[in-house]
């Protein structure tokens, strides 16, 4: 029996930007994208480009290989034409491959929100939609407050998602604006839609101010919207989206949906999911919702007595999924074997090859476990991983030994009489021996670490020329000011390829400085192996 196609639409970089406390910046939405394409999902909505500079300097390239890469924006406003609305416009110039534009679907908001006529809401919907089909991009309307609006007027809500197919909408959208319909509302309604439209061209987007979005969204899909749009996590405005992380695993492992639904993402995409979704909080600076499901820390955990009795016997009596194949792990005793598994798929990741008993497994597992309760999460910092993995199993070259270092910070009157901040750092290192010094001064105590760091690696000096630091962030752990601290550290060389490192110390120079410095071995570990491949090529 051949499956429906669902396709999956992420709007983490644009309605997920809607949530307070997080700012996206430019690099962050790079990042995020990627994380988005590994996942497999169909379309990422990157933002709004005209709206502000991120947006508009992020729509300027083609940021997607896979995945279409999607525009938002708001319909042409009345008493002007398409040509002359420059919101229409940025979307239509951008590099977007698609454009989705949000119409309000409730008379009620109409009226008086825009203070224009039904009918004009319609031809200005209708002329958006057949200008950015005649611009060569694929057109989507999402119906903001559609359900509000079915219950307020059904036929004018329908007007709505009729007008928008027929100037040539691939997708019309309908929006729980608010958050406050229940599930059976939902399929009830959409039902009714399906009258008007088919289900290959309806989506469904859902918000959780009552708990309800991923129960709404997987109530539209039952009655035939085959577009589901939600974000990483479940971030949005006030209390958030749908969260994918949620739906996709709900679609491949239940059979209830998996046996009538296909999408874009295999079981392989599907076991990095855990691991992606913690990536991404790590992007957000915030720690992971262990009661999350599937990908929580404690999804598959279970206390010592008679349930873990059972579970040692039996996995299904306690777990409704095997924990890997979302990439996740049972925390009991008998959890040894999946953390190994775990290991090995993440070695294989960075083409590490290591048989199932090696001793040298368990030490590395060991090894990351007690650094992970001293406040590490490789989750988020592959590349450190990458790097300790090598030490631990004994094949991580010596490629720089650093002997000391010291940053200091001076604040004093310049020759104008100002009041400047001057950062300086010293790094010596050892290079087959030969001991080097480097002092640069920098913006802040790191930057001028990350310079002098930088500027004499001897015979390797060469090999990072195009390392380039993108991102920072920085991580209280505990509280005070004697707290623990996590730091992230972002960067990307001439291929393009980003990578991220951690480091963790009482001291926040320590920590930075430790990211730094496996940010650099991570460089140098590249460059070994495209040179060890150009050689057996040769």
């Amino acid at each position: 029996m051949s499956k429906d196609r669902l396709y999956l639409y992420d709007t983490t970089l644009r309605d997920g930007a809607q949530t307070a406390g997080i700012e996206f910046s430019l690099d962050d939405k790079i990042s995020i994208a990627a994380l988005l394409e590994e996942l497999g999902v169909d379309y990422i909505e990157g933002g709004y480009p005209g709206a502000n500079p991120v947006d508009t300097e992020f729509f300027g390239e083609q940021r997607t290989n896979k995945a279409r890469f999607t525009a938002f924006g708001m319909t042409k406003r009345a008493g002007r034409s398409v040509a002359n609305d420059p919101g229409v416009q940025g979307l239509l110039q951008s590099r977007a491959e698609a454009a989705c534009f949000v119409a309000k679907a409730w008379d009620r908001q109409v009226e008086t929100a825009l203070e224009i006529t039904l009918e004009e809401n319609l031809a200005n919907l209708s002329e958006t939609v057949v200008a950015t089909v005649a611009a060569g991009k694929e057109a989507l309307v999402d119906c903001e407050h559609f359900f509000d609006g079915f219950k307020s007027n059904p036929d004018y809500a329908l007007s709505c998602v009729r007008t928008a197919l027929e100037a040539g909408a691939r997708w019309v959208v309908l929006c729980d604006t608010n958050g406050g319909t229940m599930p059976a509302e939902i399929r009830e309604i959409v039902t009714a839609v399906l009258g008007v439209a088919p289900g290959d061209k309806l989506g469904i987007h859902a918000h959780d101010d009552t708990g309800q979005a991923v129960a709404n969204t997987l109530a539209a899909v039952e009655a035939g919207v085959r577009q589901i749009q939600g974000t990483l996590n479940g971030i949005g405005e006030r209390c958030g989206n749908a969260n994918l992380v949620t739906i996709i695993p709900t679609l491949l492992l239940k059979s209830h949906y998996a046996d009538r639904f296909a999408t874009g993402i295999d079981a392989g995409r599907l076991e990095r999911l855990t691991q992606l979704s913690r990536a991404f909080d790590d992007r957000l600076n915030r720690a992971p919702a262990r009661q999350a499901p599937y990908v929580g820390a404690s999804a598959f955990a279970t206390k010592a007595g008679i349930h873990a009795s059972a579970l040692a016997k039996d996995f299904s009596s306690y777990e409704h999924i095997p924990p890997e194949s979302v990439g996740n792990e049972r925390s009991i005793m008998v959890s040894q074997q999946a953390g190994r598994s775990n290991l090995l798929t993440a070695l294989a990741r960075h083409g590490i090859a290591i048989a199932k008993d090696d001793p040298r497994l368990e030490r590395l597992l060991a090894t990351v476990k007690e650094r992970e309760a001293r406040g590490y999460s490789y989750d988020g910092a592959d590349a450190s991983f990458a790097v300790l993995a090598r030490e631990v199993l004994g094949t991580l070259p010596n490629f720089f030994a650093v002997e000391n270092y010291r940053a200091s910070v001076e604040r004093r009157h310049n020759a104008q009489g100002e009041e400047v901040t001057v950062t300086e750092a010293v790094v010596k290192i050892r290079v087959d021996g030969e001991l080097l010094m480097s002092v640069a001064e920098g913006n802040g105590p790191v930057n001028a670490l990350d310079l002098a760091l930088r500027k004499d690696l001897g015979k390797f000096s060469s090999r990072i020329e195009d390392l380039v630091l993108v991102d920072f962030k920085v991580r209280i752990l505990d509280g005070g000011t004697g707290a623990v601290t996590r730091v992230l550290v972002e960067s990307r060389d001439g291929t393009g390829e980003r990578w991220h490192t951690i480091g963790v110390s009482p001291n926040i120079i320590d920590a930075s400085f430790e990211a730094l410095y496996e940010s650099i071995t991570y460089k140098l570990l590249k460059t070994e192996a495209t040179a060890a491949k150009a050689v057996k090529t040769a």
